[in-house]
């Protein structure tokens, strides 16, 4: 019913114009307000779109609501740390990051490492083992 349907994901944050900056401009991504919905559009490299809608009540979400796969995760770590980025620091059993904020793939897993969009939603960059 729905293989060949262009679906798209969504979260919530507390507010669009911020999102805006820190998407479009921290980030890079192609940032485009929807105003008339009073919503934003990110467009990803693949062609797919997310959808960002403001919401008063919001509460940030508790997994990772997106993923950017990088060739070189110190690389990106790096960069986003110099543009005040700031990773967070897991020390569970099964998740243990670094002094950079990487957890470095145990068990075949991919590198990764997690921050958070200033409505507090979390984001990773990985790469894969």
């Amino acid at each position: 019913m729905f293989k060949n349907t262009k679906a798209f994901s969504s979260f919530s944050v507390t507010d669009i114009q911020q999102a805006k900056q820190f998407y479009g401009q921290t980030l890079g991504l192609d940032a485009a307000e929807m105003q008339e919905m009073g919503i934003l559009q990110l467009k990803l490299a693949d062609g797919h779109v997310i959808m960002v809608y403001p919401k008063p009540d919001h509460t940030p979400a508790t997994y990772t609501v997106l993923n950017f796969p990088v060739d070189n995760i110190d690389a990106a770590v790096d960069a986003l740390t110099q543009k005040g980025i700031r990773f967070e620091q897991y020390d569970m059993p099964d998740i243990k990051t670094d002094a950079k904020g990487i957890a470095r793939g145990g068990n075949g897993g991919p590198q990764i490492a997690w921050f958070k969009d200033p409505a507090g939603n979390i984001i990773s960059v990985l790469q894969e083992s």
